[in-house]
């Protein structure tokens, strides 16, 4: 069977361009090196990628990456799937700082190191600190530090919302903010870590763990980007505010609430 044959048998089953992606995969190969060769022969294992996808597993998952800030990070089930959505906090950070560069960087809850790394990437003259409680997905965070170069700019550590002990300039966490109720699509709620995807009936119980930590955490003309659910802005910015820190709202490409900047 040749790749075009293929790719319509596998859109039958799938999202087409799931289906490039996992082709390109299989061959080893870029998608565009697929597109522009439709005539080539379809590697071996193709199919089960595709039965794979069929059940729900997220690509990312499959293929063991996911593009993140240009960065190509591995990612496994131990950690959640970084996001588009999730780059405005780079965004928000890099904004703040405009001409200025923060000096060191706290991510809490760290994961893939995806936001560690993409801020690491935008100021190469930092350096931070990625926090996670899961010792599978600090592995998975140093792996792709090691990978992508970073060399001692990047660390990781064992622990929880309280940080590493020392103040930053940056703070940036993308906290569970799912409310137990809520339902999510099959290849989310089958496949991604419970623990960080929900936080309580309302979404917010790990917020009220982080508000009142966070202050400590901040050097004095420090900034916290952190990001919310679409509906979330007005009741987190409530808890940050009653511990006397203001708050500014940034959106995401979809116009979306994603980001509540925190300053002192």
């Amino acid at each position: 069977m040749r790749a075009a044959e293929a790719l319509r048998a596998a859109a039958s089953r799938i999202d087409r361009l799931d289906a490039e992606v996992l082709l390109a995969h299989a061959a080893r190969v870029g998608r565009m090196a697929i597109l522009l060769d439709l005539d080539r022969a379809v590697p071996p294992g193709f199919d089960a990628l595709v039965e794979r996808r069929a059940k729900g597993e997220p690509v990312a998952y499959i293929t063991g990456s996911r593009e993140f800030w240009s960065l190509d990070l591995q990612v496994t089930p131990e950690v959640l799937i970084p996001r588009p959505d999730s780059e405005t906090l780079i965004e928000a950070a890099i904004a703040h700082f405009g001409e200025r560069a923060p000096d060191t960087i706290l991510d809490l809850g760290t994961g893939s190191g995806a936001l560690l790394l993409a801020a690491l990437d935008a100021w190469p003259g930092a350096r931070g600190v990625g926090i996670d409680a899961s010792p599978t997905a600090l592995a998975v965070a140093a792996a792709n530090a090691a990978r992508l170069r970073f060399g001692t700019r990047a660390t990781f550590a064992p622990g929880g919302w309280d940080g590493d002990g020392g103040v930053h300039d940056l703070i940036l966490c993308n906290p569970p903010y799912i409310a137990t109720s809520e339902t999510l699509p099959r290849d989310v709620a089958d496949w991604e870590p419970h623990d960080a995807l929900f936080a309580g009936p309302d979404g917010l119980d790990d917020y009220r763990h982080i508000v009142p930590l966070l202050s400590g955490q901040l050097t004095p003309h420090g900034v916290a980007c952190i990001e919310i659910g679409a509906t979330q802005a007005g009741a987190v910015a409530r808890l940050l505010e009653a511990q006397g820190l203001t708050t500014a709202l940034r959106r995401d490409l979809a116009g979306l609430p994603r980001c509540l900047v925190v300053t002192k």
